[in-house]
């Protein structure tokens, strides 16, 4: 067969639609034109010379395998996933042909432009990987599939995803193939999430996306399975046995540069009401505005708090975090608290060490409420995290980019496992490894409140950072992907 190219792409306003497929219908490669078309846009006036097909939901199950059984009589599937219009480089579809050709991938997509207000933006994206699990993977608009592998993928599909079928596509396709990233700048898509990389984060949390995430979850899941990364809800024994620490729990707060809020953060432990002794360790991490004084000062009114300053310069806030675990005045369990955040009440660590008894749990991670610097309740408010489930929450925590705060350890099991010398995204790795072989425990009511304002570390990030941070972190489930196939294969 000849190469040709299927192409398929949801309907749209008729002018913005006509340029795409003006666009597509110019490729010599492009051998039919699909519009899909829902119950809601029955009706649609279409330009001449394309093709039209009804799914109940664009990206189910049923869309994927409408796609399959036309794409048969093509050498490859071109799937455009926005309704606004698509402008193609210079040869673009024949590069990638020749991308899937050479690499023998299953997938194949690239980098792109944005354009955002009348400006054209580079937009890389990164590679895929393993553990690149997450549903919001952002591989642009333009996907390239050999369509024998999208029918290899469709015929496996025994679940009817409403909201999940191109997830549960591109997951079965990486079973036996490679998904390629070509860094080439291959088309220009319209931009429509303008808001800041720290709005869009917890999309995966919002109550309103809670069908959404419940089927991806299932047929990430599924997926686990398939490869053998699946654990079955079965826990180690924590037996909180070791008893050589000079305290109960100690907070843990990794400083630097927050003379604002390093003050109230303190005063929120100091406040504390418990029936055991704890203290507060403070890794200050050669702070040069002001909040080594503060500490200084705050540390000669109580004693509890333990200023620690590193002799190195090299650590991350994973970093700090080792240095207060391993110092000698760690107690049995260590508790997080951000430096510019505030814990909601009086009783959080009581709340927390009980919790730790009660649900025999080497990591507790509670939820907090989202306010700003005056402590009013901001969007999307309190973060919960209530996708965990006790049974699954330890695979569904390979899907989702993060685990929620503030977090808690049995301090001999971070020591064991230690955290990475980074600053973002240690956490999510100490949580993934930990949930490997304990169960975690979940608190659904605030224990803190979690400040957005303008020096907040990811309150707006650029591509590039947030190509990094999401990079890394794909990198981290990739480790604890094949980590936990070694456990299932021992």
């Amino acid at each position: 067969m000849h190469n040709k190219i299927s192409c398929f792409l949801p309907v749209a306003e008729p002018a913005d639609l006509k340029q795409t497929i003006d666009e597509l219908k110019a490729v010599g490669l492009v051998d039919g034109i699909y519009v899909m078309i829902t119950p809601e846009s029955k009706g649609a006036e279409l330009p001449e010379g394309v093709d039209s097909f009804e799914v109940p939901v664009l990206n189910s199950t049923h869309m994927v395998k409408e796609i399959a059984k036309r794409a048969e009589a093509s050498s490859h599937v071109l799937l455009y996933a926005k309704s606004l219009p698509l402008k193609l480089g210079a040869l673009s579809l024949e590069r990638m042909i020749q991308a899937a050709e050479y690499t023998g991938a299953g997938m194949i997509y690239s980098d792109y432009f944005a354009l955002k207000e009348g400006n054209r933006m580079q937009n890389p994206v990164i590679d895929y990987q393993d553990g690149s699990l997450r549903d919001d993977f952002n591989f642009g608009s333009l996907l390239l599939f050999p369509s024998a592998v999208v029918k290899e993928a469709a015929d496996k599909m025994k679940a009817d995803y409403k909201f999940a079928g191109l997830y549960d596509l591109r997951l079965k396709v990486s079973q036996n193939h490679k998904l390629f990233r070509l860094p080439e700048f291959l088309y220009t898509e319209m931009e429509t999430d303008t808001r800041k990389s720290g709005e869009k984060i917890f999309d995966y949390v919002d109550p309103k996306n809670r069908d959404v995430q419940i089927e991806m979850e299932v047929a990430c899941t599924e997926h686990l399975k398939a490869i053998g990364g699946y654990l079955k809800p079965e826990f180690e024994e924590v037996k909180f046995d070791e008893s050589d620490f000079p305290v109960e729990a100690s907070v843990i707060v990794p400083v630097r540069n927050r003379a604002k809020t390093i003050e109230d953060a303190v005063r929120s432990v100091f406040s504390q009401n418990t029936s055991f002794k704890f203290n507060l360790i403070i890794v200050d991490n050669h702070s040069d505005d002001g909040t080594t004084d503060i500490l200084k000062k705050l540390a000669d009114e109580d004693d509890r708090l333990i200023h620690v300053i590193p002799d190195r310069k090299d650590l991350g806030i994973g970093g700090c975090w080792n240095m207060a675990i391993m110092h000698e005045s760690c107690g049995k369990f260590a508790i997080q608290l951000d430096s510019d955040d505030l814990y909601a009440d009086d009783s959080v660590m009581q709340t927390v060490v009980d919790a730790f008894y009660e649900q025999n749990c080497a990591m507790v991670i509670g939820s907090y409420q989202m306010v700003n610097f005056k402590l009013e309740e901001i969007p999307p408010g309190l973060i919960d995290h209530k996708e965990w489930t006790p049974d699954n929450g330890r695979n569904n925590a390979l899907r989702i980019n993060g685990l929620g705060a503030p977090r808690a350890f049995y301090t001999p099991a971070l020591r064991e496992i230690r955290v990475p010398n980074v600053s973002y995204g240690e956490d999510y790795a100490v949580g993934l490894a930990i949930s490997r072989d304990y169960q975690i425990g979940r608190i659904y009511r605030s224990l803190y409140m979690c400040r957005r304002w303008e020096d907040n570390s990811d309150a707006s990030l650029d591509i590039v950072k947030m190509n990094n941070h999401n990079l890394y972190k794909d990198r981290v489930r990739t480790m604890e992907l094949w980590a936990r196939i070694a456990k299932n294969r021992k």
